[in-house]
């Protein structure tokens, strides 16, 4: 794995967008309220406190003044604690004299002025030369700090009354009540996020009952036999009158119609199959009687008195047309009513059935047919038995065989291969011909498709061997695929060993246990794993 590569995300589900969106607008909303709302209260506070320092500050410099003017010189600062009440805790005073003497003390928590050490005194003339109002002093915390100017009456003289108050008490109530506000807000978000992501998810839970239904139908094999959705939106969740009910109420409006749709498709295959079955029936009287006619016109011809009259010749030949074209009707009538009653779930009688054998003996029977071909045998060791319908599977494996050996040139090799894979059996033909055209790939196993689209009778039938072998395989509750390119063609049967489905009426013995004496093919059978004939 790349950790350079950019990892790629899927996309958000809506309740996961809602709830994101709504949450972030509201949070967005509830910070800048927080904000505003701590800031104008720290305003607040602020500004009581500067009118506590202005009130102070012009009490002490009063004080100052009248000091002064009783001594006619700059008083120090703890004369100015005199006559003063309800000084707050904390209270700061320096007087900073024109000769450049400072003074100054503080009320401690005993409520006693207390002198500021040099440092102190330092820290807040420097704070107050570079016009900065806020200052930490050491030991003491923070400040809010005033200067007012005093004349001494009658003289030139002048000083400065520092005042400041301790801001430890509005910048604990700010922290209180940013706390609490974060608190509030982060609290408020969380209940936000629960009650959005109820009320989300009750509002879309019509949609994803919708959802649950369309994928029910989905997987409903829709393309064959008797075809009914029953599934439909609970009417709980496809209420018109609201956004998510109205889709619901639509898809049920759709699926009503569907159903309506395949229940008439039903009903005219059936039609139609039933028309075929029938017409196929009455068909093979006339075909015999017309097959039967021409082989008693044919045995009378060959003991007239004159045979090799010209007239009579013309008849004997018109007369083998006629009964080799009856012969090639009745076998496409034959097929045709076969189809007809495999889709009907017909015609199917279950015992235990060797596949293997099955195999070996069609090639056997193929090999005289095509004897430019080279035939290749596939088959375990042991028996691959499954319950089927003997005569029906011993078709599917001629029908494959059959189109291997009419759609590929001489000296092609096909091979048949049995295995088991599971709980299934598995067939497969494979030859190395020149593949199948991609243009009819996909309705191989449609009734009268030809890979030949010139239907030329020496390179194949009637169009019905791969459709009746699919409905073969479908009607044992398997599966047929092919895979082609040029030199690599292969159609692979996958058979329950058990069927999965028993159709109606079907018997379902067991399959029986291995015996030591089994019987083995005459001819090799499944005494050798691969047995290769050439021309």
């Amino acid at each position: 794995m790349n950790p350079f590569r950019p990892r790629t995300h899927g996309p958000l589900s809506l309740q996961t967008r809602l709830m994101a969106a709504v949450t972030g607008f509201v949070s967005l909303i509830l910070v800048v309220i927080a904000i505003a709302t701590s800031v104008v209260l720290g305003n607040v506070l602020n500004g009581r406190l500067q009118d506590e320092l202005s009130a102070a500050s012009k009490s002490l410099a009063r004080a100052a003044a009248g000091n002064a003017l009783v001594g006619k010189t700059v008083p120090d600062a703890e004369s100015l604690w005199a006559g003063q009440t309800g000084v707050p805790t904390g209270t700061l005073v320096m007087v900073v004299s024109d000769t450049g003497a400072v003074t100054g003390s503080y009320v401690n928590p005993d409520r006693v002025a207390q002198d500021l050490g040099e440092t102190q005194l330092r820290q807040v003339i420097t704070a107050l030369n570079e016009q900065r109002y806020q200052e930490e002093v050491g030991g003491l915390g923070s400040y809010q700090l005033a200067h007012q100017s005093v004349v001494i009456p009658g003289t030139p003289r002048s000083f400065e009354v520092v005042t400041g108050l301790p801001r430890a008490s509005v910048e604990a109530q700010i922290t209180t009540l940013f706390s609490m506000i974060a608190l509030t807000t982060i609290g408020g978000l969380i209940l936000l996020a629960l009650s959005t992501a109820i009320t989300i998810r009750v509002a879309l839970r019509p949609l994803r009952e919708v959802a649950a239904t369309a994928n029910r139908v989905a997987n409903q094999p829709l393309d064959r036999g008797d075809v009914s959705i029953t599934e439909r939106v609970p009417a709980a969740e496809a209420d018109p009158r609201t956004e998510t009910g109205l889709v619901g109420a639509a898809l049920n409006t759709l699926l009503d119609h569907v159903d309506a749709s395949l229940a008439v498709r039903q009903r005219n295959e059936e039609r139609m199959r039933q028309f075929v079955a029938d017409a196929s029936h009455e068909l093979r009287t006339p075909l015999s009687s017309i097959r039967g006619y021409s082989e008693l016109s044919l045995r009378a011809l060959s003991t007239s008195s004159a045979p090799e009259d010209p007239a009579t010749a013309s008849a004997h030949t018109a007369l083998e047309r006629i009964q080799a074209q009856s012969l090639r009707m009745t076998s496409l009538v034959e097929d045709l009513l076969l189809l007809a009653r495999l889709e009907e779930g017909r015609e199917l009688s279950l015992s235990t059935v060797d596949l293997s054998r099955l195999a070996i003996e069609g090639v056997e029977d193929a090999r005289p047919t095509a004897p430019e071909h080279e035939w290749a045998i596939d088959v375990p060791e042991e028996p691959v038995e499954l319950i089927g319908d003997i005569g029906r599977l011993q078709q599917v494996v001629a029908n494959l065989l059959a189109n291997a050996r009419t759609h590929t040139p001489a000296g092609t090799r096909i091979t048949i291969a049995v295995a088991t894979d599971g709980d299934d059996a598995v067939l497969r033909v494979h030859d190395d011909g020149p593949g199948i055209d991609p243009a009819v790939r996909d309705e191989l196993f449609s009734r009268f498709a030809r890979g030949d689209r010139s239907r030329n009778r020496a390179t194949g039938g009637s169009g019905l061997g791969l459709s009746i072998t699919k409905a073969i395989v479908d009607g044992h509750g398997g599966t047929i695929s092919v895979q082609s390119a040029p030199g690599d063609t292969a159609f692979t049967v996958r058979l329950p060993r058990v069927p999965r489905a028993q159709p109606t009426g079907a018997p379902n013995p067991p399959l029986p246990a291995p015996q030591a004496d089994r019987e083995r093919p005459a001819e090799g059978g499944h005494e050798m794993t691969r047995t290769v004939g050439g021309h």
